[in-house]
């Protein structure tokens, strides 16, 4: 069968918006979602104004960069809109022929903006080379110079918002004619030699029609017509009539100027007409249009009556014309495993750093996920304790979000210096010689990132021969260092992050250990808030202890006469989206779950273990 087995009728796909609602923007304002677009997308037509046309057998203007944009996020809040005004016409040789001005729309914070069509070049005497200017359309070059159309798309775009204008005849007087700008559906045309075209044509490029479902919309949906380019002869039959989409008529020698751009079209203005024998033959060109903006809103479900071919499908969508689902903004809190402790020996261990901390959760940059995409989520693991200094831990990794491992607290080595990482490894003492300082912590927010994924370790104290180890960085504080030889530094304190609707904290660096500390075994260093594991005493009862699993936290360090040094917390992804996002996720023992009041409905994704985060 034609349409692949399937029976029933087959329709061409929609984007979904027929019937929806239409918004027309002849002046600036703010666009105010309905309450009845439900999927919060809009589609947008943004058209800027058109250039204005050139003096003395000038070159049309170019239209305003006409652009289309599809299911774009549609905000709560009023999202400004701007209407470019058109260009100035040339009404003599020094006077600057005005480019249009830009519109645009702001949605979600992000603008979106067509810019306004290049003005048409103009006549002086004696002729001189006068080039059409660039611009959303490029405005067409005037007759009897020589010069070149202004170039259309300028800034690009994709697809294009325009086209280049047309070229002057060069040839001499009485039959000379400008080119026409550049409109959005053709390049401006570019005059035969004799300066004349079939009488009737319009020089100017022509504009384009919107989508079928942008219904009643101002000039039946036609815009971005470049202007036509002024004449030397003076019936007005031979004049370039005004162009589909806006564009002003050109003008002939003793007669007529350029006509204007119509309102809110973008058209570019028409170039004003031309006699080599006098100045009363000169004539001015005409202004460029304004632009406007249009939004349609989908009311209601996407939805896509019909039956299909599966060649129909699989061309529509190899060509970005099926319907897709719009991205999904999430925020994230992505903390990587904490660093081990280290081993002290004879001497005072540091404590482990903190994985690296960061989220988006509140108020900072979103991430984008496709509909239909697959993530890899790693959750990295902690570092191990030991046997001298501790190994730093794993980063955790989702989409561009990368978080480093917290550094290992340093041992009985030397230098027993903390290693670096998210958060640094607080520093640790080294048996001999019997006196001196202590190492340092290691580096924290390594490799750097803004906003800092963590802090530096905490100093170890000398040896006397009490030693004591500094603690590890945490995400929100420095590693403390040693106070004294038998008094060890307490890990720096973690970060707490309410995006799972409940405040926890996470990423608490690992206290230092304490070694020959006295009777009661010195004062070993605390875990920081955070999941940091406690330092051990060297000859007291207090032992080290593990990060907190799930935490990123570093793990406490080892004195001479405790067993071992505590592990790094292993680290955690979450991932926050609005009601509508549709999550699921891979193994099992990850969670999705749907935030009560007043959270609205938000969906979380929780991966305490590496797997995949899939959108629907």
């Amino acid at each position: 069968m034609a349409n692949g087995g399937i029976i029933g009728p087959i329709n061409d796909p929609t984007r979904g918006y027929q019937g929806g609602t239409v918004t027309s923007f002849t002046a600036s304002g703010c666009f105010t979602r309905s309450s009845t677009n439900t999927q919060a997308l809009a589609t947008v037509v943004v058209v800027a104004g058109g250039g204005g046309g050139g003096y003395f057998g000038g070159g049309g203007g170019g239209a305003g960069g006409y652009r289309v944009l599809s299911c774009l996020p549609a905000p709560a809040s009023a999202a400004p809109v701007v209407i470019g005004g058109g260009g100035v016409a040339a009404a003599a040789p020094a006077t600057a022929v005005g480019a249009g001005n830009p519109s645009s729309i702001v949605l979600s914070g992000t603008p979106y903006t067509s810019n306004g069509g290049g003005g048409g070049g103009s006549n002086a005497l004696p002729p001189s080379p006068s080039t059409g200017n660039p611009g959303g359309s490029g405005g067409g070059s005037a007759g009897n110079t020589g010069g070149a159309g202004g170039t259309g798309n300028s800034p690009p775009t994709s697809p294009p918002q325009g086209n280049t204008g047309g070229v002057g005849t060069s040839g001499a007087a009485p039959m000379y004619g400008a080119g026409g700008g550049g409109g959005s559906g053709a390049v401006g045309t570019t005059t035969t030699p004799s300066g004349l075209l079939p009488p009737g044509s319009f020089s100017g490029g022509i504009g384009s029609s919107v989508p079928s479902f942008f219904t009643g919309v101002p000039n039946s949906g036609v815009y971005a017509g470049g202007g036509s380019g002024g004449v030397e002869p003076s019936n007005p039959v031979d004049a370039f009539p005004a162009t589909p989409g806006g564009g002003g008529a050109g003008g002939v020698a003793g007669g007529s100027p350029g006509g204007a751009g119509t309102a809110n079209t973008g058209g570019g203005g028409g170039g004003g007409g031309a006699n080599a024998l006098g100045a009363p033959g000169r004539r001015p060109g005409g202004a460029g249009g304004s632009g406007i903006v249009l939004v349609v809103e989908k009311n209601g479900n996407y939805d896509a009556p019909g039956v299909w071919s599966i060649n129909d499908a699989y061309n529509y969508k190899k060509s970005g014309t099926w319907v897709s689902p719009p991205p999904t903004s999430v925020d994230y809190l992505v903390v990587a495993g904490g660093g081990g402790g280290g081993v002290g020996g004879g001497s005072g261990g540091g404590g482990g750093g903190a994985g690296g901390y960061r989220t988006s959760f509140p108020g900072g940059t979103k991430i984008s996920l496709d509909s239909g995409g697959s993530y890899p989520i790693t959750i990295g693991a902690g570092g191990n304790s030991g046997p001298v200094t501790g190994t730093s831990g794993s980063p955790s990794i989702f989409s561009t979000i990368t978080s480093t491992g917290g550094g290992g607290g340093g041992g009985y080595s030397t230098p027993s210096v903390g290693l670096a990482g998210g958060s640094g490894g607080g520093g640790g003492s080294y048996q001999t010689p019997s006196s001196g300082t202590g190492f340092p912590g290691g580096t924290g927010n390594s490799p750097p990132v803004s906003p800092p994924q963590g802090n530096t370790g905490g100093t170890a104290s000398a040896i006397t021969p009490s030693s004591a180890g500094g603690g590890g960085g945490g995400a929100s504080a420095v590693g403390a260092n040693a106070s004294s030889p038998t008094v060890a530094g307490n890990g720096g304190a973690g970060s707490t992050n309410s995006i799972t609707n409940s405040p926890v904290t996470y990423a608490g660096g690992g206290g230092g250990a304490v070694c020959n500390g006295g009777p009661g075994g010195g004062t070993r260093g605390t875990g920081g808030p955070g999941g940091g594991g406690n330092g051990g005493q060297g000859n007291g009862p207090l032992r080290s202890s593990s990060g907190t699993v799930n935490s990123g936290g570093g793990g406490g360090s080892l004195a001479r006469g405790c067993c071992t040094s505590g592990n790094g917390g292993s680290g955690i992804v979450i991932v926050r989206g609005p009601g509508s996002a549709n999550f699921s996720v891979g193994p099992g023992t990850n969670t999705v779950t749907t935030l009560p009041a007043p959270a609205g409905g938000c969906k979380v994704a929780t991966f305490t273990v590496s797997g995949t985060l899939t959108t629907g």
